[in-house]
């Protein structure tokens, strides 16, 4: 309670910062293009409807991008970081395609799954499944072998130290490549849907944007940012919840 009661609070505060921030660089620039928050908060109040369906359609398709990485990478990840052979064969593949741009197949899946939610869930999902796939990969490699040698003395077999062994002690990693991942996704997710959609928050903001209606435009972008924080408080609670044994382990 107390540490919810403090997030709050943090909130609150950098919310109030930031709206100050925007409210004086509203003022210095002097343009229409940066409405002052007083400006823009009015139509994101007023259009909440309107976003809130844009808002759960950009959701649909990070939630189902995030969760086909995730489910493909760890598994994969751990495996190859816990076996010298696989590592050798595949981590040179890993390192020669993690630092290519996944935005740039963008018009490569647009051909072949169209402008629908299929090209942009698939582009995210690259996107968050090289970024799982090389953190839970380099957990898996330092993972305390005594706390292996451990299991197998007590006659664990593979599956099993994977399981109560690796997997627990590369968590830790794999939801801190996740927030990342997070990040990543909503602004591949904007570009997508402004580049090739009829929906979402992207494409709300670019159509915004088009008819020059600029405190329509930050509504769009507040959403997002909203949409940002709340998938980020998620991955946090799941976060805790998964490694409940930390916080036993620290308040022991």
């Amino acid at each position: 309670m107390i540490r919810g009661t403090r997030k709050a609070l943090g909130y609150v505060g950098a919310s109030f910062v930031l709206l100050l921030g925007w409210h004086v660089l509203a003022l210095v620039l002097d343009s229409p293009a940066l409405p002052s928050p007083a400006a823009a908060l009015p139509v994101f109040v007023e259009l909440l409807p309107v976003l809130w369906e844009h808002t759960l359609i950009s959701l649909a398709r990070v939630l189902a991008a995030l969760a086909a990485g995730t489910v493909l990478a760890v598994p994969l990840g751990l495996a190859i970081g816990r076996s010298r052979v696989a590592d050798a064969i595949f981590a040179p593949l890993i390192f020669l395609t993690y630092p290519v741009p996944k935005v740039v197949f963008l018009p490569i899946l647009l051909i072949f799954f169209g402008i629908g939610n299929a090209s942009k869930i698939v582009l995210i999902g690259l996107i968050v499944f090289f970024q799982i796939l090389v953190s839970a990969r380099d957990a898996a490699r330092n993972t305390p072998e005594n706390a292996v040698l451990s299991a197998r003395s007590l006659g664990a077999k593979r599956f099993e130290i994977a399981r109560h062994v690796v997997f627990p002690a590369a968590l830790s990693e794999i939801f801190t490549a996740l927030r990342v991942s997070i990040g990543t996704a909503i602004a591949v997710l904007f570009l997508s849907e402004s580049i090739a959609g009829t929906d979402g928050l992207g494409w709300f903001i670019v159509d915004a944007w088009g008819l020059i209606n600029y405190p329509r435009m930050f509504a769009g972008i507040l959403a997002m940012a909203v949409l940002g924080v709340l998938l980020y408080e998620a991955v946090d609670g799941a976060e805790r919840l998964a490694t409940r044994w930390r916080a036993a382990e620290r308040s022991s």
